[in-house]
């Protein structure tokens, strides 16, 4: 029987029964849990054999689902609907007790959470700019959430305080600054940290927006390509800017921002009584993977007196590579810059930070000095309270998990993680190119790891390119991606763009992923989608 039609391997009797003899094994603690609640566990007196039985049992269900991540005989996904999971499945209940339910059933829940969920760390998800699944990452999790610290001071987050700046510094020298330049902060994303570039970038200009509002500033205009991400209008929107004082600047076919465009947008932008102040450049677009010109358009910005952003959210990681980082050639001249160690670097889920080239306008802009926090008579020194930087209070640690992968790959080994990735990306776009079943949707090759294509099923191969075919084809994509999910091969994203119909997007960012797999995506995809 094909893996595809089997149920997907969960807590079966057997395996059970194998975690149970482990923990049975190690003398320590019962392997029924069925009578045991958490108020068991520590800090109960008496509690850490039980605790350390637990926690057994649950690293047992980890490796096997970290194990089975990485089986090409496992599924992606176990597909359910929304009323599926919301009415349960199996015992697995979304709703809340009022009573205390016992950990046999706590880890059932565990099980089956993993079970329904989506094996991000396969070989054959192609979804997502985030994938994959490193062990030393993982471990950094467990630690960051053991020591359950915050990173507002020094006092109750030394080690890793210090780790953020270490890491910071050595970012910021890789994108090429000096050592008297620089600062950062670590964000809950990209968009995040997108949001504090033009935050910082306004208080750079407009120092008087911190205390008496937008009311006190002219009419702002920002500009970026209409590649970049979202993040750039949702930001001018939640920063009382407004969406619509954002300049959208065409690109190129490749997806690349076009300079001579940004200078006329600016040059409309001042006729209309608006005061142009930032633009972002984006290094890795997130559909085509396109790097902006960041030369021509660092010049237009010294002419006319703006802050330039590189979102190097999806891009950054090419910074760690010999053979790619010269795509990202004039980052170094930006004053603020995006970066996202959770995407091409594969650290888990989430790390990004925002580095700003001139020190002290993160805290400038954000400190208000709260004295029950931020107290000026420590007896240490208070320039580690690092926490009036951020727009937050309480702040995720994000930075172990990244600081211990970078010990144990060394820059080297993040930098032949991307060059595979993007090996990958250049495999896959061959493979297209000999194909008849498939197009292209440029021609040009891949700069980052991003290959856009269309599946051409026999229907359409004869028809001419026009708005009949259009139509057609715009129906391909999501017709096959909701047959793969139900079959739960493999996993891999679909859009339109401007004036193209729905295509696939495969991005690289797991290094567990092989020239098999490439070459099973294809064969699947035109399997899938043959009698259409």
């Amino acid at each position: 029987m094909d893996f595809l039609q089997q149920d997907i391997i969960s807590a079966t009797g057997k395996e059970k029964q194998q975690a149970s003899a482990a923990v049975r094994d190690n003398g320590q603690t019962p392997a029924d849990f069925s009578s045991i609640y958490s108020k068991d566990l520590l800090p109960a007196a008496g509690g850490e054999e039980m605790t350390r039985g637990f926690l057994q049992e649950l690293v047992h269900i980890l490796l096997t689902y970290i194990s089975k991540s990485s089986q090409r005989s496992s599924k992606v996904l176990d597909f359910h609907h929304p009323h599926q999971l919301r009415e349960g499945l199996d015992g697995f209940s979304l709703e809340l007790p009022d009573q205390p339910e016992n950990l046999e059933q706590i880890l059932e829940d565990c099980r089956d959470t993993l079970k329904y969920g989506v094996h991000t760390g396969h070989p054959r998800f192609f979804n997502q700019l985030s994938s994959g699944l490193d062990v030393i990452g993982v471990a950094g999790e467990w630690l960051t959430s053991a020591a359950n610290t915050n990173m507002f001071t020094y006092e109750v987050s030394p080690v890793f305080i210090l780790m953020e700046e270490f890491l910071l510094k050595k970012m910021q020298s890789i994108v090429g600054w000096s050592a008297d330049e620089g600062d950062g902060i670590f964000c809950p994303g990209g968009t995040i940290s997108n949001l504090y570039s033009i935050l910082v970038a306004r208080y750079h200009f407009y120092p008087e927006v911190k205390t008496r509002g937008m009311g006190a500033l002219p009419r702002l205009a920002l500009f970026t390509s209409e590649h970049s991400h979202y993040s750039g209008k949702k930001s001018a929107s939640v920063l009382g800017m407004g969406s619509e004082n954002v300049f959208v600047v065409k690109c190129d076919e490749r997806g690349k921002m076009i300079p001579a465009d940004l200078e006329s947008s600016i040059v409309a932008a001042k006729e209309k009584g608006l005061v142009p102040f930032y633009v972002n450049a984006t290094a890795g677009t997130t559909v085509y993977g396109a790097f902006d010109p960041l030369n021509a358009i660092a010049d237009i910005c010294h002419k006319h007196t703006l802050w330039m952003h590189v979102d190097a959210a999806w891009g950054g990681g090419l910074l760690m590579s010999d053979r790619h980082r010269m795509k990202l050639q004039g980052i170094e001249r930006a004053w603020s810059v995006t970066w996202n160690p959770h995407k091409m670097m594969g650290v888990p889920l989430q790390c990004s930070v925002i580095l700003i080239k001139k020190r002290g306008l993160l805290q400038g802009c954000n400190e208000i000095g709260a004295t029950y926090l931020f107290q000026t008579d420590k007896h240490y020194d208070v320039n580690y309270d690092t926490g009036d930087k951020s727009i937050q209070c309480g702040r995720h640690q994000d930075v172990f998990k990244l600081w211990l992968m970078w010990k144990a790959k060394g820059s080297q080994g993040f930098g032949s993680q991307v060059n595979k990735c993007l090996e990958n990306a250049e495999y896959l776009y061959e493979q297209l190119q000999r194909r008849t079943d498939f197009e292209l949707v440029f021609k040009h090759k891949p700069e980052h790891s991003n290959v856009c294509f269309w599946y051409l099923p026999p229907s359409l191969r004869g028809l001419q390119p026009g708005p009949d075919r259009d139509m057609r084809l715009h129906q391909v994509a999501p017709l096959i991606k909701g047959r793969m999910m139900e079959k739960g091969s493999l996993l891999i994203g679909y859009q339109p763009l401007g004036d193209k119909v729905n295509f696939f997007r495969c991005v690289f960012s797991n290094p567990a992923t092989q020239r098999e797999d490439i070459d099973f995506l294809l064969e699947e995809i035109a399997q899938l989608g043959e009698d259409l």
